[in-house]
């Protein structure tokens, strides 16, 4: 009980105080680790036995809740994403992920045995301190924006590579033979079983078990179902000997296919944060700062040579990969720090004994340190990337009018942009490729560098103001995300929304869009004018006609979409057209 007095009196404490000095809590709770952890004030308990109430002894006890934290993190990753998402990036994961990977361990494998680390040892650590921090660096960078995909490219394949790391380690330590490898082919071969399983159960089976719970509109059945599905599918892939974070992972994408993702991403968000906390708290207990003073100068050296080697190779390799060079900057810095799965490498290892338990120790520092300041590390990560390259803004003039904001400045987006300018129609543009961005900018489009999708980034912009917002991405969990929230926050703002067919018009109908435009509908009726009037029929009946089946085909999605009445809209003085 009094564990849990410390973890919730933290949270409690670190959450709002960080927020008004506007600095991510990931660092308040590494310092609340560190302060109530056994090198901390645990150090003083038998001298004051009341420290027993606001210390925890032994973080042991900890770490299936700090485990459970992680596995929730990368299941809210998976709502987030989709499956054509993740196959859009099949070319980074495997490209750039495994270079990325394998470049780093190799090199810091090299100069670890040059340093006088037995070459076994030397590449277990170099290995292990490859890995990034998948549960710190994705709630800072995101995954919409070019910098959190490519981070998010090299987290997934890190995650992939985790357990064949620890079998290999496992096949060298001097006690195995060659169980090592014949458990690694084993567990490969089971584990692929076991996700072909999960993919094609989660398809039929997941629908239908939120269809249910969301009947009952019981808020507790809808956790409960939530809860079983990530955890169910992390017990079974934890069961084959892979990581439970595939399953996770699987589950979020699985749920993210489904129209229920957007109530499990909200109701699973408390959780998902406070189990965040409780790792952080693990990490910050984890850091004896008297072992620390008396190898300040080791330690310093070791820490700095890792972000600076790993923030180096990974900027190369994402400019070879023809990232722009302040994407590569930013990037290359976020992902400097060693990892919490650095931490598992590291024990893998000293139980095979290729690293001696001080060699572990002393790692087991540097991995918590650059943990702790990779916050400041995505901070000056920004401000580096926007020395080499500045992104192109509004001048303030333009910021005070009322205007249309349209999010994503594609193809679609440009089309839209050009319409709004033929009719005098002053608009922004946002979106997070600044690559777009500058494209657009020198053919004239108004657009700015942005995540739609996190932080104030459309209040910047005037979407107080703004008699519309236009979603233009071809990403339908993204924009139906973007839908809900933005209707949840301005229940009168007319939002258009582009749809890839008549099913993810009628969920964006659902989540709150006033009118939801599938690509599939409207090229069909292109097609269909065009051929009935180079046929010979009249222009004004086929344009008559084409108009009344759009007006069918729209009532038709909003009734499946389960609108029993449409929003009152901002229309600033004129009639919005239907």
């Amino acid at each position: 009980m009094s564990d849990a007095l410390v973890i919730l009196g933290a949270a409690g404490l670190v959450i709002p105080i960080f927020a008004r000095f506007k600095i991510t809590p990931i660092i308040g709770f590494i310092l609340i680790g560190i302060a109530v952890g056994p090198y901390g004030l645990g150090t003083l308990v038998y001298e004051v036995p009341w420290l027993s109430y606001v210390t925890i002894s032994d973080p042991e006890r900890l770490t299936p809740f700090a485990d459970f934290g992680i596995i929730l993190l990368l299941f809210a990753i998976g709502l987030e994403l989709s499956f054509n998402r993740l196959w859009q990036l099949r070319r980074l994961v495997f490209g750039l992920g495994a270079m990325e990977l394998l470049i780093i361990g190799s090199s810091l494998a090299i100069v670890l045995s040059m340093m006088g680390q037995y070459w076994t040892g030397a590449l277990a650590l170099g290995f292990a301190l490859a890995f990034s921090s998948t549960a710190i660096v994705l709630p800072i960078a995101g995954t919409s924006t070019p910098v959190g995909r490519a981070a998010l490219s090299m987290l997934l394949f890190e995650d992939i590579m985790i357990v064949p790391i620890v079998f290999i380690l496992g096949a060298m330590g001097p006690a195995a033979a060659n169980e090592g490898w014949e458990g690694m082919v084993e567990v490969l071969w089971q584990g692929g079983l076991v996700i072909a399983a999960l993919l094609i159960l989660g398809r039929f089976a997941l629908p239908r078990l939120f269809a249910q719970a969301a009947r009952t509109k019981s808020p507790e059945l809808f956790l409960a179902a939530s809860l079983l599905v990530v955890i169910g599918a992390s017990l079974a892939t934890a069961a084959t000997g892979l990581s439970p974070i595939v399953g996770a992972l699987i589950a979020g994408l699985l749920i993210a296919e489904t129209e229920y993702h957007g109530e499990v991403e909200s109701i699973m968000e408390p959780f998902k944060g406070l189990a965040l906390g409780i790792f952080l708290i693990t990490v910050g207990m984890s850091i004896d700062l008297t072992t620390i003073w008396r190898n300040l100068g080791s330690v310093v050296f070791a820490v700095v040579g890792v972000l600076v080697f790993k923030a180096l190779v990974t900027g190369v390799l994402l400019r070879m990969m023809g990232a722009r060079r302040s994407t590569a900057a930013e990037t290359g810095v976020l992902m400097a720090s060693p990892s919490e799965t650095t931490l598992i490498v590291l024990a893998a290892a000293g139980s095979a004994m290729l690293i001696q338990p001080g060699t572990a120790q002393f790692w087991q520092i540097v991995t918590a340190i650059g943990l702790t300041i990779t916050p400041v590390l995505a901070k000056l990560g920004r401000v580096v990337a926007r020395r080499i390259e500045p992104l192109p803004e509004l001048p303030e003039g333009d910021q005070t009018q009322p205007r249309t904001i349209i999010i994503g400045i594609g193809r679609v987006g440009r089309l839209i942009g050009k319409m709004l300018d033929a009719h005098d129609q002053p608009y922004v543009a946002i979106d997070s490729d600044a690559d777009l961005i500058a494209k657009a900018n020198r053919d004239g489009y108004r657009a700015v560098f942005g995540d739609a999708a996190r932080g104030d980034a459309l209040s910047r912009l005037g979407i107080e103001r703004a008699p519309a917002v236009v979603l233009t991405m071809d990403e339908p969990v993204l924009a139906q995300r973007i839908v809900s929230k933005l209707r949840k926050e301005y229940p009168e703002l007319l939002i258009v929304a582009r749809a890839r067919d008549t099913e993810h018009a009628a969920l964006l109908y659902r989540s709150g869009a006033s009118h939801a435009v599938p690509e599939t509908l409207e090229s069909s009726l292109q097609l269909s004018e065009a051929v009935l009037v180079d046929i010979g029929v009249a222009m004004g009946p086929v344009i008559a006609s084409i108009h009344a089946k759009r007006d069918e085909f729209r009532e038709k999605l909003e009734r499946e979409g389960e609108l029993d009445h449409r929003p009152k809209l901002r229309t600033s003085g004129k009639e919005n057209p239907a």
